[in-house]
């Protein structure tokens, strides 16, 4: 249920120095391409667009990319075959995807509510990001930068308030997640597995009445004009990363590479910024044309926590592998008690 779209990049998963200016050299270097969900014309589309740029003019030549945005590619595990086959050498993808090259990214995402807040979350994720990445690169692909791009919340065309009313939705659902559709089932609730460009299509038409998306994609994909109320509920933190195949990777120098790096880090870092304020603006915005807002009251929250609690260790080994989930759980045992 949570995964869903990639509107993703985001908090970086580690500092990076400014790009420096290089002297233009002329090397015959085929370009990158890159695909991505990311709407075309929005503030992601042009940071990778600057990103783009960048890569070309670093050092020993430099690197030309070119960047399919609005899932011009197909969805994300689309995304994923084509970079295997060679006909992509990078995406920008959420959890949907990368859980196509490796299962053990769910635990960023895939937990719905245990994090308490977007700091909790990025400091569990920059703690497996080690493990992470060595799985990815276990696999023939390369992270250039990890993160978030805030909480998904519940957009639906009646009023939804706790987890007895979502058993009445039919909500979006992303077409690769057939075991945590079948586990929302078994629950009561109904998920309908679709691709992202289905989900006004679908809102439209009645196929489903809700989707689990960020606030900034509710408004561009114009959800919210169908599905008018908003449950301000922290779900989920919807996190992606920038990957690269090692194919693509190891054919460039490796001053290109560090530079590449380097940039793509700031890009990640440029995107969070954008992306938390522009989540605040789209709501308002959203609420300007007609969205009503339900305030996750703290009776709700407690309401919706007793619901989830229990349903945690079920996803253990299910959605989430086990060693990961275990990890989790133990990262945010040890971050709580510290701070108390």
């Amino acid at each position: 249920m949570i995964a869903t779209l990639l509107l993703c990049t985001l908090a970086i998963s580690r500092p990076a120095s400014s790009p420096i200016a290089f002297e233009p050299v002329s090397v015959d270097r085929k370009a990158v391409k890159l695909a991505t969900l990311v709407p075309k014309g929005s503030s992601y589309h042009k940071s990778l667009l600057a990103m783009a740029e960048a890569w070309k003019t670093g050092p020993d030549g430099g690197i030309p990319v070119t960047i399919y945005p609005d899932g011009t590619m197909g969805g994300e595990a689309d995304m994923v075959r084509r970079m295997r086959a060679g006909q992509l050498q990078a995406a920008l993808i959420s959890v949907s995807g990368l859980r196509e090259i490796d299962p053990s990214v769910t635990a960023l995402q895939n937990l719905p509510m245990v994090f308490d807040d977007l700091d909790e979350a990025a400091a569990v994720r920059d703690a497996l990001l080690p493990r992470l990445e060595k799985k990815l690169a276990d696999k023939g692909f390369v992270s250039l930068f990890f993160g978030d791009v805030g909480w998904v919340r519940f957009f639906t065309k009646d009023p939804v308030r706790t987890p007895d009313d979502m058993k009445r939705v039919k909500f979006f659902t992303w077409s690769g997640s057939t075991d945590q559709a079948d586990f929302m089932k078994s629950m009561g609730w109904n998920p309908v597995l679709l691709e992202t460009a289905d989900i006004l299509p679908g809102l439209q038409t009645g196929l489903i009445d809700g989707a689990p998306v960020v606030p900034y994609f509710a408004l561009k994909g114009q959800f919210f004009g169908v599905a008018k109320h908003m449950l301000e509920i922290d779900w989920a933190p919807l996190v992606g990363a920038l990957v690269v195949t090692t194919k693509a990777w190891d054919e460039l120098p490796a001053p290109l590479r560090e530079h590449c790096r380097a940039v793509a880090a700031t890009t990640g870092a440029k995107i969070t910024e954008d992306s938390r304020r522009e989540n605040d603006e789209a709501t308002e915005a959203m609420k300007k044309r007609g969205l009503v807002v339900q305030p996750m009251t703290p009776e709700l929250k407690r309401a919706w926590r007793s619901f989830l609690e229990p349903i945690w260790p079920k996803l253990r080994g299910l959605d989430v592998p086990a060693d990961l989930f275990d990890e989790v759980i133990r990262l945010l045992a040890e971050r709580r008690a510290a701070k108390r």
